[in-house]
C-alpha cells in the first residue's frame, strides 16, 4: 500500500532508497517517503523497527548508508548544518538540563538559535503561557512530572518557530490525559503550517496522523492515511463470542486462511484472508455451532492493519 504520487513542490520531506547499516545490521532498508507540508506524518512500529534511526537521518544527525534525502529543499547530508536552523527535534529521552529552571532552559535554547534580548523574553513568555508552564517558570526541570517535562521539551523544540518538527515517541512516559493534551498542541501547530513527523507505538496516536508509515525490521510495510490503510487491508475482520476462547483460537489459527486470532475480553477478533469472500460463513463452517454463541463481521482497526502487514499474524 502506498501514498499516491505527490507534486514535489508540496513536499517537505522526500527520500528515495534511504538506508542505514550498522555493520551487518540493516537498521533501515530502502525507505521511500513523501511528506506534505503542514501534515502530521507518523512512524508506527515496535522498538527496534528503525523509527529513531530514520528520524536521525532525516534531521541530518546520521548519514545514510544509501539513498537520496531532501528535507525542506536541502540535500542531506551535504546541507545538514543549514537544515538544523529550520527544524525542531524532541528526542525520546528528556534532554533538558535538570539543574536549570524552565525559564533558564528555554533561555539557553534561545541563545543557541541566536534569539536575544526583548525577542527572547517575549518568545519565552509566549511559550510559557501556550504550554501552561507559567507557574513552573522558576521550577527546576529535574523536579517536574513527566507531563510537565514533555510540555517543556515541546516548547524548546518550537522556540525558534521551525518549519518542520520531529518528535521521537514523545508520549511514551506520560499519562493518557497528558497524551491527549499534547496531541491538541500538535494539531494547533499543524493548523499553523508546521509539518510534523512523529514516531509512536500507540495505535490510537497513529490514527490521529494525517498519514503514516508502518515499519518493521527497518522496512516500510505500509504507507498512507489511516482510513485508506484500513479500507485497503488484505483481510476481513470477524468477531465471535465463545465459552472456550482459548480452544477456539487454537483451532482457528491452524487454518492458513486465518491471519490472526486475538482475544479481547470475552470476544475473539479474527482476521481472515481477503481471498475468502464470505468470511463469516467460512468461519461457521470451520467450527461446530456449539463452539460459539455469536459471530459477525466488524470494521477493521489500525491495529488490524498492523497485524496483517507485519509478522504479528499468529501472536
Amino acid at each position: 500500500m502506498s501514498i499516491a504520487t505527490r507534486d514535489t513542490n508540496e513536499l517537505v520531506i522526500r527520500s528515495r532508497g534511504m538506508a542505514k547499516n550498522f555493520g551487518s545490521v540493516k537498521a533501515v532498508q530502502n525507505l521511500d517517503l513523501d511528506i506534505e507540508r503542514g501534515k502530521i506524518y507518523g512512524f508506527l512500529g515496535p522498538n527496534g523497527c528503525g523509527k529513531t534511526t530514520s528520524i536521525r537521518m532525516l534531521t541530518g544527525l546520521l548519514t545514510p548508508s544509501e539513498g537520496q534525502v531532501d528535507v525542506l529543499g536541502m540535500r542531506l547530508p551535504e546541507q545538514a548544518s543549514k537544515l538544523r536552523y529550520h527544524i525542531g527535534y524532541m528526542t525520546q529521552v528528556f534532554s533538558m538540563y535538570r539543574d536549570l529552571t524552565v525559564r533558564e532552559n528555554l533561555s539557553f535554547v534561545a541563545k543557541i538559535y541566536g534569539i536575544h534580548g526583548t525577542a527572547q523574553s517575549t518568545r519565552i513568555d509566549e511559550l510559557l503561557q501556550l504550554y501552561n508552564l507559567e507557574e513552573l517558570a522558576n521550577h527546576f526541570a529535574g523536579l517536574m512530572s513527566g507531563g510537565q517535562r514533555q510540555r517543556l521539551a515541546l516548547a524548546a523544540a518550537v522556540l525558534h518557530k521551525p518549519q518542520l518538527l520531529f518528535l521521537d515517541e514523545p508520549t511514551s512516559a506520560v499519562d493518557p490525559e497528558s497524551r491527549r493534551d499534547f496531541w491538541e498542541k500538535l494539531f494547533d501547530l499543524s493548523e499553523a503550517g508546521t509539518t510534523i513527523l512523529v514516531s509512536t507505538h500507540y495505535m490510537d496516536e497513529a490514527e490521529r496522523c494525517h498519514a503514516l508509515a508502518i515499519l518493521e525490521h527497518g522496512i516500510k510495510r505500509a504507507d498512507g492515511s489511516p482510513q485508506a490503510l484500513m479500507e485497503e487491508m488484505n483481510a476481513h475482520v470477524v468477531e465471535l463470542q465463545s465459552d472456550n476462547n482459548r480452544q477456539v483460537k487454537q483451532a482457528l489459527i491452524s487454518h492458513p486462511e486465518v491471519i490472526s486470532a486475538a482475544q479481547l475480553g470475552t470476544r475473539l477478533r479474527v482476521l481472515v484472508d481477503k481471498t475468502i469472500e464470505q468470511p463469516d460463513t467460512w468461519l461457521q463452517n470451520q467450527l461446530p455451532s456449539e463452539d460459539y454463541r455469536s459471530l459477525k463481521r466488524v470494521r477493521p482497526s489500525l491495529e488490524d492493519v498492523f497485524v496483517t502487514c507485519t509478522g504479528k499474524g499468529q501472536g
